[in-house]
C-alpha cells in the first residue's frame, strides 16, 4: 500500500473516531461499543487503538502540507 492510500484510511479512522466521539458527547452513545457488544470487547479496543494510531499518523499531514507551501 503506498502512501496515499495509508493517509486515506488514516482519514477514515480519524473520522470515524470523530463521529464516535460527537455521538458520545451529544447523546451519550458509543457507536463503537453499540457495534462491536461493549466497550471492553477486543473488537472495540482494536477499532479504538486503530482510531488512535490513525490520529496519530495524522499529524504527518501537517508537516506534508507544511512542506507544499
Amino acid at each position: 500500500m503506498n502512501t496515499r492510500g495509508i493517509d486515506i484510511v488514516a482519514l477514515i479512522l480519524v473520522i470515524v473516531g470523530a463521529i464516535n466521539w460527537g455521538l458520545i458527547g451529544f447523546f451519550e452513545w458509543d457507536l463503537v461499543a453499540a457495534i462491536f457488544g461493549g466497550m471492553y470487547t477486543v473488537a472495540s479496543r482494536i477499532v479504538y487503538a486503530l482510531v488512535g494510531i490513525a490520529g496519530i499518523y495524522s499529524l504527518t499531514f501537517f508537516g506534508r502540507i507544511r512542506g507544499e507551501m
